[in-house]
């Protein structure tokens, strides 16, 4: 029995640099498409949000003198390189997607609303959201939770290079204990950086569970969605 029907995945730009450490890795990207792929054809419905910091990110562009709408601009429109590329691995692992965009950008993409996305992942493809909230001054976990609440989903996933949400940084404090579950109050309690404060409320006030999770490691996204595991931190209301 799969634990959830409809999720959204959001992924880092940063994830695609894979080992060569800048822009898409080819093979990290084959990896992504080809459990992506398996997990869509077993029936979970799945929308995906990527992040564009493996190209640019506007909030470090503007600390160098870009200014802030237009660095913030060329983020998004990072994130539409990287949806594009995920757009064609996954096409090349035979699963039917679409890429929507937050901005008319035909004919890149189709201009996103919830009703054509809803329809697409009823129809099995996978629904790629690029492109942020098509405004500046929002990041793309914020992005993320707002897809996912638009399209009726029964959680976020976060996949990072971590396997869940420690009480503190686990790669520089070998001390740090993790989360199984973890309550949003809890989360900003505690000021974790597991998204930021926009995001984390949006989530929190639509009653939306996260799942923060190793999307690094071959094989976790299938025992989440389909063999059910309890893996990762489950971030949740109460």
């Amino acid at each position: 029995m799969k634990k959830y029907r409809r999720v959204l995945l959001k992924l880092s730009g940063e994830s695609l640099q894979g080992e060569q450490g800048y822009g898409i890795d080819p093979q990290r990207l084959q990896d992504y498409a080809t459990e992506i792929a398996q997990i869509a054809k077993s029936g979970v419905q799945v929308a995906i949000v990527i992040g564009g910091g493996n190209i640019f990110r506007g909030l470090s562009g503007a600390t160098k003198g870009f200014d802030r709408v237009k660095g913030d601009q060329m983020g998004m429109l990072a994130t539409v390189i990287n949806s594009l590329a995920l757009s064609s691995a996954l096409d090349a692992a035979g699963q039917r997607n679409q890429l929507f965009t937050a901005t008319p950008m035909s004919p890149v993409g189709k201009h996103y609303n919830k009703w054509d996305a809803i329809d697409a992942l009823e129809e099995g493809k996978v629904a790629i959201c690029a492109g942020g909230t098509g405004n500046p001054y929002f990041t793309t976990d914020t992005g993320s939770s707002l897809r996912a609440i638009e399209l009726e989903t029964d959680a976020m996933l976060k996949g990072t290079r971590v396997d869940g949400i420690y009480t503190a940084d686990p790669e520089k404090d070998p001390s740090a204990v993790k989360f199984d579950e973890i309550t949003y109050q809890e989360v900003l309690n505690r000021r974790l950086k597991v998204m930021d404060l926009t995001a984390t409320t949006m989530c929190m006030e639509n009653n939306l569970p996260i799942v923060v999770f190793d999307m690094d490691t071959p094989g976790n996204l299938t025992k989440l969605l389909v063999d059910g595991e309890a893996i990762g931190t489950r971030v949740v209301s109460e």
